[in-house]
């Protein structure tokens, strides 16, 4: 049967991984696919590497555009990353009838909207598996597998730099700034860590899922970011002790009034498989209502990992190639005409359970103010731990408390009024804590 021909742009880690997967395991995959796919033709701005990488068989050019264009090709795979040359060359690849596979998740998180909407029209597919957690196939298990459920909640570590920081600062009692150096040194962190520490690249993956588990479209200039970059290792200590560990958590949920969409430093009960994903793995925890809660696991990086999920979407193209259109896995799993406008919360309207940590007076009726301002605020607590002061300053104490779901807007309100305490220095440290019932 005729191979499906496909254009590769970008021949650095992940489309290395790409050309060695396809080569390499190229008869199993024919297998699956129903016909052979080949790389006919690669892109790349060093073309001695990625001559190097492709072989003797494959074209190699310079200009992206050449690929879009190339009269032979059928599926453009686009792993350039960014959103400026890379959204140009989905849309040009699309304009000339072409499927596209990609494993840009920021592309996808900001313009899918409006790369979808074009994709209808020209009747091509863009799969986007790679995009979240690696090698992770979680798009195609909230698109496919759990098309029977009214999705809940998604809950997910995704991303490994993070989860690897977070994991030093636990395990070996290190700051974060020397957990970061540490990710430097391996390999594991960019010189400049901020879209990876501060929750932008959460926050792509995480906008994708809710947009496919609800049904709405991308709006990730809506989610709520919050780093782990102020994240002290006191908090970690102190979780512990109450059998919790933090993770930066990517949290999606369906209310009444609308989506949940945030990614912050959260607290996880410590039975929880999700709480012991450590290192550079990445987890997803969906819940569903008829399946319950269901864990997706692995590497959420990496050559092959990442060229495991493009390669899916591949094949998942080449069986699907000559489907009519209207027969195909819709982009965002829901019919483009029953896509829906439900709004995305703003923070202060989210209601979860709170870790609220305060340097007070060590002396009588001080935990009675701070109880009393929780009340009023309609704020109950869970639990609570006093432990004397971290920096061993004699009359003051460390109060931690843990409380019941409570509405973000009451929490900051009631904060607001126990900083005003004489009895309380500095900022009240406050983190989400999820239970994340199965």
């Amino acid at each position: 049967m005729k191979a499906i021909h496909v254009g590769l742009c970008g021949v650095g880690t992940v489309g290395g991984g790409t050309a060695a997967v396809l080569k390499r395991n190229a008869e199993e995959i024919a297998r699956r696919a129903g016909r052979p796919i080949v790389i006919k033709i690669a892109a790349s701005r060093d073309l001695e590497r990625a001559r190097t990488v492709c072989g003797p068989d494959i074209e190699v050019v310079a200009d992206v555009m050449t690929v879009a264009d190339h009269p032979d090709v059928d599926i453009v795979v686009e792993l350039i990353g960014g959103t400026t040359i890379a959204k140009d060359l989905v849309l040009r690849a699309i304009e000339n009838g072409k499927h596209v596979v990609t494993a840009n998740k920021k592309l996808i998180a900001e313009y899918g909207n409006e790369i979808f909407a074009r994709a209808q029209e020209k009747g091509v597919m863009v799969s986007f598996e790679a995009a979240v957690a690696g090698g992770i196939p979680v798009i195609k298990a909230l698109r496919e597998g759990l098309t029977a459920n009214r999705i809940e909640w998604i809950a997910g570590i995704i991303n490994g730099t993070s989860n690897f920081i977070l994991t030093e600062m636990r395990d070996k009692g290190m700051s974060f700034a020397a957990a970061l150096a540490d990710a430097q040194r391996l390999g594991y962190a960019e010189a400049d860590p901020t879209f990876d520490i501060e929750g932008h690249d959460a926050a792509h993956k995480l906008t994708i899922m809710s947009a496919i588990a609800f049904g709405i479209p991308v709006q990730f200039e809506k989610a709520y970011l919050e780093g782990i970059s102020k994240l002290d290792a006191l908090d970690i200590k102190y979780a512990s002790e109450l059998g919790y560990r933090i993770k930066l958590l990517g949290v999606t949920r369906r209310r009444e009034n609308g989506i949940e969409l945030r990614v912050a430093p959260t607290l996880i009960p410590h039975k929880r498989l999700i709480a012991n994903v450590d290192g550079v793995m990445n987890a997803v925890l969906v819940k569903g209502d008829a399946v319950g809660a269901t864990l997706y696991y692995g590497p959420g990086a990496g050559a092959e990992p990442t060229a495991s999920a493009v390669i899916a979407d591949l094949v998942d193209v080449t069986r699907l190639a000559t489907a009519d259109p209207e027969n195909r896995v819709p982009h965002l799993a829901f019919q483009p005409s029953a896509i829906a406008n439900l709004p995305i919360l703003p923070i202060d309207d989210v209601e979860t359970c709170y870790y609220l940590r305060m340097d007070a007076n060590d002396k009588p009726g001080v935990l009675a103010d701070v109880t009393r301002i929780l009340a009023e605020a309609n704020i109950s607590v869970d639990s609570m731990l006093q432990k004397p002061a971290a920096e061993q300053v004699d009359g003051r104490a460390d109060i931690i408390i843990l409380t019941h779901l409570a509405v973000e807007r009451h929490v900051n309100e009631a904060l607001a009024r126990i900083e005003a305490l004489d009895s309380i220095t500095g900022h009240v440290v406050k983190l989400r804590l999820e239970h994340l019932h199965g």
